[in-house]
């Protein structure tokens, strides 16, 4: 990758995950755009591959394309029979999840405190 191309990456958003005993994590922030295209595909392979709940902070998003909302829906088909929690959802997150209907798919959490268990599988 080029360094103009990673400058690019840096300043639109950013992809970050984390996976303990327990639990998988995505973190999302800035733009999430096809940018972030190749980051979301492998946070889908990894996170996916934990076979664990997953939580996706969604908090830090200030701009979602068809992009982050196809990475969103491909997840919670990915960690079935897992349902994704997204962490209390921006207006812009939440606008989208829910005209494209993936808000089906995912549970919207708030983020009042610690995370609710995840459902029995």
């Amino acid at each position: 990758m080029t360094g103009e191309r990673a400058q690019e990456r840096a300043a639109s958003g950013s992809v970050r995950t984390a996976v303990d005993a327990a639990l998988a994590r995505v973190v999302l922030a800035g733009e999430v755009d096809a940018t972030l295209g190749e980051d979301l595909e492998r946070a889908v392979a990894d996170v996916g591959a934990s076979a664990l709940p997953v939580v996706v902070d969604t908090r830090g998003v200030t701009f979602m394309d068809s992009t982050g909302v196809g990475f969103l829906a491909r997840l919670a088909v990915r960690v079935r029979p897992h349902r994704v929690q997204v962490l209390d959802p921006p207006p812009v997150v939440r606008f989208l999840l829910r005209t494209t209907r993936v808000a089906t798919l995912v549970d919207l959490v708030p983020d009042d405190g610690p995370l609710p268990d995840p459902p029995a599988a």
